[in-house]
């Protein structure tokens, strides 16, 4: 068997822009780098390049935040728009975990499967997404969405450590926070078909925060840095901005302790 490359196949399945591709190339390579041992020993190639847009369709229409409509779950395109924010929040979530893969070289093997498993995670994810945007008469491009998530990544580009605080222990974690809230309310509509869909992501989410705080201890211990003074501080100075309540028993699963949630509660009151 050849020896696989495993950012050369993070940066293809990034810069691919067809969705079908995308989630075929995800599949193929994360199984590539789940079972090979066989791996290129140069870890400077491919080059690092700056990505200013992943690959992306050229739908959904991409729009500041505060131009999307907020629509009511009492009709079916209430519901199917809120299906689709979060497709897109899944397909973003593919190419930065791939992104994480290709944009950080010289890490630990573990680093480099466990990204690459999450990104066929969020591959699933937005298949399922996807089918049940089908069934409420819709496809992915059908609204427009933001951008904000690949801003992150952008912002965080230049620093393991800071990527593995700022993406998976906030972005995604706000993803565990909120959930339970879609779930409640997709209950009193009756949409038990979506609440199963993200009763699946929600549970597996948790391991890719968890994932996140593992790599991001890892880094601050070989740095001989505190890892919660650390994030308190990477917090303040990226000006991230916390929304409570927090879900607290999926925050502890994914790897926060008690007295650094109490210190976020903080820090978001």
């Amino acid at each position: 068997m050849p020896p696989i490359n495993p950012r050369q196949l993070a940066l293809d399945c990034l810069l691919e822009a067809d969705v079908q591709r995308k989630l075929a190339l995800t599949a193929a390579a994360s199984a590539a780098i789940a079972s090979s041992s066989h791996w290129l020993e140069n870890p400077d190639d491919p080059p690092i390049i700056p990505i200013p847009v992943p690959g992306r369709p050229s739908a959904p229409l991409l729009v500041p935040p505060n131009q999307l409509v907020q629509r009511k779950l009492n009709s079916a395109a209430g519901r199917a728009a809120l299906v689709h924010a979060v497709a897109h929040i899944e397909f973003n979530a593919i190419n930065l975990a791939w992104d994480a893969v290709y944009r950080f070289p010289g890490m630990p093997v573990a680093y480099y499967r466990d990204w690459a498993s999450v990104a066929a995670d969020e591959a699933r994810h937005f298949q399922l997404l996807a089918s049940r945007l089908a069934e409420l008469g819709h496809g992915y491009g059908d609204f427009p969405a933001h951008n904000g998530l690949w801003q992150m990544a952008l912002a965080t580009a230049d620093d393991v450590m800071v990527r593995m605080a700022l993406v998976p222990r906030v972005l995604e974690a706000r993803g565990l926070d909120v959930t339970p809230g879609m779930i409640e309310r997709l209950r009193r509509v009756d949409d038990l078909a979506t609440i199963e869909v993200l009763e699946v992501i929600l549970r597996e989410e948790i391991r890719h925060v968890a994932v996140g705080s593992h790599w991001y201890a890892d880094v601050c211990g070989r740095r001989g840095l505190d890892p919660r003074e650390t994030f308190l501080a990477l917090l303040q100075t990226h000006a991230v901005a916390l929304r409570l309540p927090f879900n607290v028993a999926a925050r502890l699963s994914a790897g926060f302790d008690p007295i650094e949630l109490d210190a976020l509660t903080a820090l978001a009151g």
